[in-house]
């Protein structure tokens, strides 16, 4: 066990850094606005109208330093379905469906077997999602980027009815917070992961190469057979559990019960960076990775039980001071 904590600040990643900048450019990346754009910086995903009530949902995001893994371990057909699961799971958080992906490729030398692999990962997250594959760009760039280095960065776009938005604008005091199993890591906080594990410890590295879970099918068939259940939904990626309160930060999150039964990686990743419960949880998903806000768990509940799906109820949403910007546990 490590003796001294090591915090994901410590590994070179300031998710504080990071928040100040969304606030210090999002007044001026407003200027670019017309009145179609319904939600921009901020989000899960960015809303704009495109006639007769309905909004297309778009996301964008990479994979982060979990790259190195698969390049370390020379495994590239999983990590296709991290880059489309990222961009996916932000963008049905706005109740829309998945229409198409793109997916860009950047590298110093083309290797045609790797970007396979690569592309074939895309292809399975694209199925998962019921999103079609439409396009993408290779970019060859010598010099930036050493042999058998390569960068990934996707593209989702969905749609969604006026009526038939979920942006947390009806969330209330009393509502219950419904977390969903994450499959493990997921693609955050790996900058931190590569500094806790050993270059030796491949079957380790294996476990954190786990790809990351798409929740399409889970929220497609809730939002098809009883959408009314769900107020707010939230993925769980960088800044971890705090992701709640970008639903609706006029609230405040009190989470009254983390699981236990959650992939064991979280147990080293914990012990070895000997972070204290409020930030390994900012770092990580820590066993969920994605979560839904209802005023009816018990049927909410029922239908996760039917779906023989895994879920914990871990806490409600109360009251916050105006400007309070969601707090959470």
């Amino acid at each position: 066990m490590q003796s001294n904590m090591i915090s994901y600040k410590d590994a070179g990643v300031d998710i504080e850094k990071a928040d100040m900048l969304v606030e210090k450019i999002k007044q001026r990346v407003k200027t670019t606005y017309g009145k179609r754009v319904r939600g921009g910086v901020g989000g899960f995903a960015c809303l704009y109208e495109v006639g007769n009530g309905k909004l297309l949902a778009a996301g964008t995001d990479g994979v982060g330093t979990k790259l190195k893994i698969a390049q370390k371990l020379g495994k590239h057909n999983t990590i296709g379905i991290d880059l489309v699961a990222m961009c996916i799971n932000d963008v049905i958080c706005t109740g829309a469906t998945p229409l198409f992906f793109m997916d860009y490729v950047a590298t110093g030398k083309l290797d045609v077997g790797v970007t396979e692999s690569i592309i074939e990962g895309v292809i399975d997250g694209c199925l998962q999602s019921d999103a079609a594959l439409i396009g993408g760009e290779t970019a060859e760039m010598p010099g930036m980027y050493a042999n058998g280095e390569y960068d990934l960065a996707g593209f989702a776009v969905g749609e969604v009815m006026e009526d038939d938005i979920i942006d947390g604008s009806k969330i209330s005091a009393g509502d219950t917070i419904i977390a969903l199993p994450s499959a493990g890591i997921h693609s955050n906080g790996y900058s931190l992961v590569n500094k806790l594990i050993d270059p030796t410890e491949n079957e380790l590295y294996e476990t954190c190469l786990t790809p990351t879970r798409i929740y399409w099918s889970i929220i497609r068939d809730l939002m098809t057979e009883n959408r009314s259940l769900i107020k707010g939904m939230a993925h769980i990626t960088g800044g971890g559990i705090t992701n709640i309160a970008r639903i609706n930060k006029d609230f405040n999150y009190n989470i009254k019960t983390l699981p236990t039964d959650i992939p064991e990686v979280f147990a080293t990743l914990q012990e070895r960076s000997n972070l204290d419960m409020k930030e390994i949880y900012r770092t990580f998903n820590m066993g969920m990775g994605f979560v839904i806000i209802t005023d009816k768990p018990a049927e909410l509940e029922a239908h996760l039980n039917a779906k023989q799906e895994k879920f914990w109820n871990i806490g409600i949403v109360e009251a916050g001071e105006t400007n309070n910007h969601g707090q959470v546990f």
